[in-house]
């Protein structure tokens, strides 16, 4: 069975969205949440579905080996972030080449970099008049929204919405293409169309 590892800092519906997917699905497992963020929600909710759910510090992560060598042991099949907010580590990626996948509230290249997660993305779509949002599903490297994009999907945005309206379809895109991405990276040959 394949082996899928999530880094999340917040709330980790879309953690709790794809645990579940692969759960129903039997082809592959979330075996590990980690979090930068002791009191993150998705830790409770890893815990809640009987998935290890580990905490790490900064050291751990960029100076030591710690992490690293967690995720070796782990022998992951792909590395999703889904609400991280740390630029992931050269040496994380080194290990493994074209396995770590972040998914961005936002139809990049707009509105990507330092800074630009959640609300902060909504609020900026909001006020730049944008007729459209969306997500982008793309490969990690060392520059935050950098990596080349597996998948976008787009969402109007219409005169009136406010951040928050922005945010609700922005998170139905996200709970509807996520995991099916995620499949259709670890299983190319399977038939995954959305």
């Amino acid at each position: 069975m394949k082996r899928i590892i999530i880094f999340a800092s917040g709330s980790g519906t879309n953690a709790e969205n794809i645990i579940k997917y692969f759960h129903e699905q039997k082809i592959a497992e979330v075996t590990h949440v980690f979090s930068n963020n002791l009191r993150a929600k998705v830790l409770k909710r890893a815990h809640a579905l009987k998935v290890k759910a580990l905490h790490f510090d900064k050291e751990s992560f960029y100076v030591t080996n710690e992490v690293l060598n967690v995720l070796k042991d782990a022998k992951p099949d792909i590395i999703v972030l889904a609400g991280f907010l740390w630029i992931f580590p050269k040496k994380i990626i080194e290990a493994f080449p074209d396995m770590v996948i972040n998914i961005h509230p936002a139809l990049l290249p707009k509105y990507g970099g330092k800074g630009m997660y959640g609300n902060h993305v909504h609020e900026a779509v909001v006020k730049n008049k944008e007729k459209e949002s969306g997500i982008t599903i793309h490969y990690v490297n060392e520059h935050y929204d950098e990596g080349a994009i597996v998948f976008q999907a787009k969402t109007p945005v219409l005169e009136g919405d406010t951040a928050e309206d922005v945010a609700n379809a922005i998170h139905q895109l996200e709970y509807k293409h996520f995991p099916v991405v995620i499949k259709k990276l670890l299983f190319p040959e399977a038939d995954t169309s959305l």
